[in-house]
């Protein structure tokens, strides 16, 4: 018989706001530790992408989670009412920095708009633009001199191919498609952490065709050329995708 626990991770691992629901009318409490993380915080940090990300953080918030940051909970939220009226109260959160752990790309010294374009929220994503937020805001640059990404980096290399609107909102408002980074460390801290050297959104996505990236090479070669349309540059018709050799 599972406990309250390990529905409410079930819940969160899946985005199934039922079970989390089940969870905490089991007797789950919302603002209670799991493995030294809040609820909140541990949905946030799960790798699973889907629309449904911001249901199940209203679905805590409704229940009293608490978040000390509310303009990154209106992100979160997906809200851009909320977000609105938290920027209109403190202008200053356009250019704030958060430091998330993330399964994927780094959510460390991000911009909120990096935090909208890792989860796809793309109605939080077109407020914070709306609002004047920086399309080529870098995330923190590491020790090594990796990272310091923008927001679109987010985007091109997802879970499922979820953030592929965040992507192209991304490109319709000019985003650049042709920044290089030293280098991205995707997966940073988790066992399945990756170095691309030498990183522009259109290698990041590529990199989306290593097998421990686990991405589909159709949303591979369908974003890259998105990217190359962005950045003027022409691709031919046929990129073999899927690959007929290793498909025979």
């Amino acid at each position: 018989m599972p406990t309250p626990r390990d529905t409410l991770l079930l819940g969160f691992e899946t985005h199934s706001t039922e079970k989390i629901q089940e969870a905490l009318a089991a007797g789950a409490e919302v603002n209670a530790l799991l493995d030294g993380k809040t609820p909140l915080t541990s949905l946030v940090e799960m790798y699973f992408r889907s629309p449904k990300f911001s249901d199940c953080v209203r679905c805590l918030f409704e229940a009293g989670a608490r978040c000390p940051d509310i303009g990154l909970l209106a992100v979160l939220l997906d809200d851009p009412e909320m977000l609105g009226t938290e920027l209109r109260k403190d202008p200053s959160l356009i250019r704030c920095q958060v430091d998330i752990r993330c399964a994927f790309t780094p959510l460390l010294g991000a911009s909120l708009l990096h935090v909208a374009a890792e989860f796809g929220l793309v109605r939080a994503a077109a407020a914070l633009i709306d609002a004047g937020a920086d399309l080529e805001a870098k995330a923190a640059v590491d020790d090594y001199g990796f990272n310091g990404h923008t927001p679109i980096f987010h985007t091109v290399c997802q879970h499922r191919n979820h953030c592929q609107p965040a992507l192209r909102l991304l490109l319709e408002h000019g985003a650049k498609a042709d920044i290089r980074l030293a280098g991205i460390t995707w997966g940073k801290g988790f066992e399945w952490e990756t170095t691309i050297f030498d990183a522009t959104p259109v290698s990041y996505a590529q990199a989306g065709l290593l097998p421990q990236f686990q991405r589909d090479e159709r949303d591979v070669y369908e974003n890259i050329r998105l990217l190359a349309q962005a950045s003027g540059r022409v691709l031919p018709e046929e990129l073999n995708v899927p690959n007929k050799y290793l498909s025979t």
